[in-house]
């Protein structure tokens, strides 16, 4: 619940000049929020990835998509992934262009989402994988937002994906 509190200094009478000065401040009694589960560096980089969609004006479905998509195929690269192995859909997402067919955001054929390992890439799978995984509150009160001024900030993945989770810690319950 959000609450209004006013404080003032007062004015003296002999300085014409000075005015009364009263500030408002907006005082929450909301408690802290925090995530369900750990943050991991792979739910930074997938939301990293669905902001630059969005920047490239993909619509959100396609954006969450694009996110979990390139954040599993990163991590399988270093997690037992080969470059030198790279499948049909890394081969798609490389920077010259590969044998893509569509946008590099969203999936073949007039398809808005991309599969890997035979499941689709979708928005419910970054729903389910990423936002339910922290909860859905962390994620649209705390976690999106920093993230995204972050970004703004001119900050990169590489400068964020260790410093901007290291306070989200889970409460146990």
């Amino acid at each position: 619940m959000k609450q209004l509190q006013a404080t003032s200094q007062p004015c003296t009478q002999d300085d014409p000049q000075v005015l009364k000065i009263a500030e408002v401040k907006v005082v929450t009694e909301e408690r802290e929020l925090s995530p369900l589960q750990p943050i991991r560096r792979f739910d930074v980089f997938a939301e990293t990835k669905r902001l630059e969609a969005l920047a490239h004006g993909e619509p959100d479905d396609v954006a969450k998509g694009y996110g979990i998509r390139i954040a599993k195929i990163v991590a399988s690269r270093r997690f037992g992934g080969s470059a030198s192995k790279k499948t049909r859909h890394e081969q798609d997402d490389a920077p010259d262009g590969g044998a893509s067919k569509g946008s590099r955001f969203g999936g073949e054929g007039g398809s808005k989402f991309r599969t890997l390992d035979g499941e689709i890439q979708s928005d419910e799978t970054f729903d389910r994988e990423i936002i339910d995984r922290m909860g859905p509150e962390f994620y649209e009160v705390v976690f999106q937002p920093a993230i995204r001024e972050a970004l703004a900030a001119g900050r990169k993945y590489e400068q964020i994906r260790d410093t901007i989770r290291k306070n989200w810690k889970p409460v146990r319950r």
